[in-house]
């Protein structure tokens, strides 16, 4: 799992019938096949993930899942489904401040129903504080059952919640230099019968420029059988509030701090047992300040029964000019323990501001990393001794079964490629083989004449590991997806894949910037669900969920499905 953008919702109910271990597929399926550079089809139903029109066999094939739920809000035995936008505005003063707000969608046996929605900001009663510029309200948020009733809860990061605004001369008033504290804020909204209800702040020991709630995780970090939160302070440092928590938001163990690497700066955050031995483990992706330089780096905080250990920085897994944004967890291939999935983007570093002036081409060379084109995802198992980054692999648009082609950076100063290929990230078992498979986004993908529109791409997990081999793409050009594909539509800007309907095949969630109207570049932001069978993800009952879906204004900017990082 993980923490790090239509005006109508199109077939609001999904009425797909699936069966749990034997179901039949077809090769349309998952749309039509479209053409593609490689000859790979786009959308086209992979052979791999169907055996003679059944589900290939396996240990955890067509398994329901049971037991209670970390994103079950009211209990139903569905997972709910949270959108945080924190650049959006409801818009209920006059002043558009885009305070930031967070949209929850409730589950079902029929998938996400869109008539249970519910949308909180810090205006909304019972939730503590006021909507203020820049306060970010949704800038994280995660899912776990803090006061341990039965019912999820749900965790809001606003990372900037708090602040002193300095408007004016040069920040000054009444003679006085004004500060941006920057402290930042978390608190959580309780689940129960009815839904989520009644928010509390959390103690957090938020102090100036400590950052609170731009990374939120939660998990059992110290084996106590209590879910803990987890929040990035000052960049590259944990917080953890320790649990059970109480119904006024005091966490019993205490709140304490878990020192990262040294000199380095999260962009992502997720949790897993990665080294088996049943205690939550903590990975970030991100950066560490060596001098005038940086390099990316996956840092890794081992969980124990005293709580995390002191994070450290995995090596050999970025080169010094490669650039990690996202990072998930999950059993990739189903050996117990949890694997790594992040991303690597080639970032040129130019002579002017004193860097290296290394293009792609010479630097991948030398460093022996052709994936690096267009973007890479990394596969990096879990093992009893943790991270195994010496058995890492890497996969692109040129790697076996992946449709399209890896295009080169041309632009001297771009960052992460031409296509961004591996952006938003997300782990969960697609098929019901009882392997993870991986989500991404190529929001940069050229799409016929559309440049910049965008395409989502799905990867197995097999017991060697991930594979691009069998992978599925689509656009919104592809047949039974809502849209059509357009200019800078950035469609795959973000990936999440969650079982909704509890039917034994995660779903998946993408967001791109345009609605699917023609709606202009970054107008709104818009959420694409798609079902799965035991076949793979499939465009028949896909709908789009704008902001006008859950009742939000029409704003421009407002990034609805840029992340969702719960």
């Amino acid at each position: 799992m993980n923490s790090r953008r239509t005006t109508h919702a199109r077939g609001l109910a999904l009425t797909l019938a699936v069966g749990l271990s034997l179901t039949a597929c077809t090769s349309a399926d998952p749309g039509e096949a479209e053409s593609s550079a490689n000859g790979n089809g786009y959308g086209a139903s992979p052979a791999g993930w169907c055996v003679n029109g059944a589900q290939g066999a396996s240990s955890g094939a067509g398994k329901r899942h049971r037991g209670p739920l970390d994103d079950d809000f009211n209990g139903d035995g569905y997972s709910d489904v949270a959108f945080p936008v924190p650049h959006g505005d409801l818009g209920r003063r006059k002043a558009h401040r885009k305070p930031g707000y967070v949209a929850v969608v409730y589950g079902s046996s029929h998938g996400l129903r869109i008539s249970s929605k519910q949308i909180f900001d810090q205006d909304t009663p019972g939730v503590p504080g006021v909507s203020e510029l820049g306060d970010y309200y949704g800038s994280s948020v995660s899912t776990a059952d803090l006061d341990q009733d039965g019912y999820a809860d749900l965790i809001v990061g606003s990372r900037e919640n708090g602040h002193d605004e300095a408007y004016g001369s040069g920040g000054y008033e009444d003679g006085h230099l004004r500060h941006y504290y920057w402290q930042g804020s978390l608190s959580v909204i309780w689940g129960g019968r009815q839904g989520l209800s009644d928010s509390v702040t959390l103690p957090s020991r938020a102090t100036s420029h400590d950052g609170v709630g731009s990374l939120t995780v939660a998990g059992d970090f110290d084996d106590d059988g209590a879910p803990d939160v987890a929040t990035e302070v000052r960049g590259g440092d944990l917080r953890i509030l320790s649990g059970p928590f109480r119904r006024d938001g005091t966490p019993a163990g205490g709140v304490h701090d878990v020192k990262g690497p040294r000199d380095a700066g999260m962009s992502d955050l997720a949790t897993g047992d990665v080294n088996g031995d049943g205690v939550t483990d903590l990975v970030s992706v991100g950066e560490t300040e060596n001098g005038s330089t940086s390099r990316s780096d996956v840092f890794y905080w081992k969980g124990t029964h005293g709580g995390p250990t002191t994070g450290a920085a995995l090596g050999r897994i970025h080169g010094p000019q490669d650039a990690g944004r996202e990072v998930a967890v999950g059993d990739v291939n189903g050996d117990g323990y949890a694997d790594i999935v992040t991303n690597a983007f080639f970032e040129f570093v130019s002579v002017d501001s004193g860097g290296s002036g290394v293009e792609e081409q010479e630097y991948a060379r030398k460093h022996r990393l052709p994936h690096l084109k267009s973007g890479a995802v990394i596969f990096v198992p879990g093992g009893t001794s943790g991270p195994e980054a010496g058995k890492m692999t890497m996969l692109n648009q040129d790697s076996p079964g992946i449709p399209g082609v890896a295009h080169e950076d041309s632009g001297a100063d771009e960052e992460g490629g031409t296509e961004y290929f591996g952006s938003g990230v997300s782990v969960g078992d697609i098929d019901g083989d009882g392997y993870a498979d991986v989500s991404v986004g190529i929001p940069q993908k050229k799409v016929g004449s559309a440049s910049g529109a965008g395409s989502v791409l799905t990867m197995r997990g097999t017991a060697h590991g991930l594979t691009g081999k069998g992978a599925q793409l689509f656009t919104q050009d592809t047949k039974g997806v809502p849209g059509v594909a357009q200019d800078a539509d950035a469609f795959g800007t973000a990936t999440k894949i969650v079982d909704i309907d509890r039917d034994g095949h995660a779903d998946l969630l993408a967001g791109g910037e345009v609605a699917p109207d023609g709606t202009p570049h970054g107008a709104r932001g818009a959420v694409w669900v798609f079902p799965s069978t035991a076949c793979g993800v499939t465009p028949k009952g896909s709908f789009v969920i704008g902001p006008s879906t859950l009742g939000a204004p029409k704003q421009f900017n407002s990034a609805l499905g840029a992340d969702f990082n719960s």
